[in-house]
């Protein structure tokens, strides 16, 4: 059950080798499902959603939105279709949020910066080459800082994957080959180890943005660690109906005596609580 995670860079022709992956080697490809779904749970229009990942949302949209529950709810939609295996999830993230499970084959696939503006001028059937390029410049600064928010990490740092793949010097069915060779190796087959993580990290995602989307536990901040089906609870926490409440909602995602509470109530209440009391 394959899982390979591509980067989305825009004009890398990243799109096409997710495309002729899936064709060649029937697999799913994660499209615009993570899109809606999380547009769906927030209920804004699946054009918001698109716009903050491109970089083309306005400042008011941009304050608007609660980026924590954006990236909560698009980590749980990418452990989901990892842990049904045989997908290419390309962006998102998924090369980061994936990084624990061994058996998934993360590849970085870019090209030189004049060509990928080529691209984007001949996508946009334009000849206006600084619109261009300013339209890479934009996409590439904001998957930098939103890398950078979300995970802590250099966009493009080549310790972030497996394979890194130039498409100027490789093409399209050569970077299909080479990945798929990558994942036929004996360190990228699925164990009951690497299956056992990967499961316990969607639990922990399905868990944190339960929690997230409930009314009463939305500005809880707990850690949250789930192995073999049993979730941990750890952290600080205002009062004891927060700290019940927290392991509410953990065990309607864990199912009872699947959660472990090892949350601790502040002995001092901290200031402005009052909206918690």
């Amino acid at each position: 059950m394959p899982v390979i995670a591509l980067t989305q860079e825009m004009g890398s022709l990243a799109k096409d080798v997710a495309l002729r992956l899936a064709e060649s080697s029937q697999l799913a490809v994660m499209r615009n499902e993570v899109v809606e779904n999380v547009a769906g749970r927030m209920q804004v229009p699946a054009s918001l959603i698109r716009r903050l990942r491109e970089g083309k949302a306005g400042l008011v949209e941009r304050l608007s939105t609660d980026k924590d529950r954006v990236a909560l709810y698009t980590a749980e939609e990418v452990f989901a279709q990892a842990v049904r295996g045989n997908v290419v999830l390309r962006g998102w993230g998924a090369t980061c949020l994936l990084r624990p499970v061994r058996h998934v084959v993360r590849v970085r696939v870019t090209r030189p910066f004049d060509q990928r503006v080529d691209w984007v001028m001949n996508h946009l059937g334009t000849e206006e080459r600084d619109a261009a390029e300013s339209e890479v410049r934009r996409s590439d600064a904001a998957h930098a800082s939103r890398m950078n928010a979300q995970f802590g990490v250099t966009w493009g740092d080549p310790l972030l994957y497996d394979m890194v793949l130039n498409t100027e010097r490789i093409s399209v069915d050569g970077c299909v080959e080479q990945i798929l060779a990558l994942a036929a190796r004996p360190e990228f087959q699925e164990t009951t180890e690497s299956r056992s993580i990967l499961e316990g990290l969607a639990l922990s995602a399905r868990v944190r943005a339960a929690l997230k989307a409930n009314p009463s536990t939305q500005d809880v901040d707990v850690q949250v660690e789930s192995r073999e089906g049993r979730v941990t609870l750890s952290g600080i926490v205002v009062n004891e109906r927060e700290k019940q409440e927290t392991e509410r909602v953990a065990t309607t995602v864990a199912s009872a005596g699947k959660v472990d509470n090892q949350l601790h109530v502040m002995t001092i209440t901290r200031k402005f609580t009052h909206a918690k009391t």
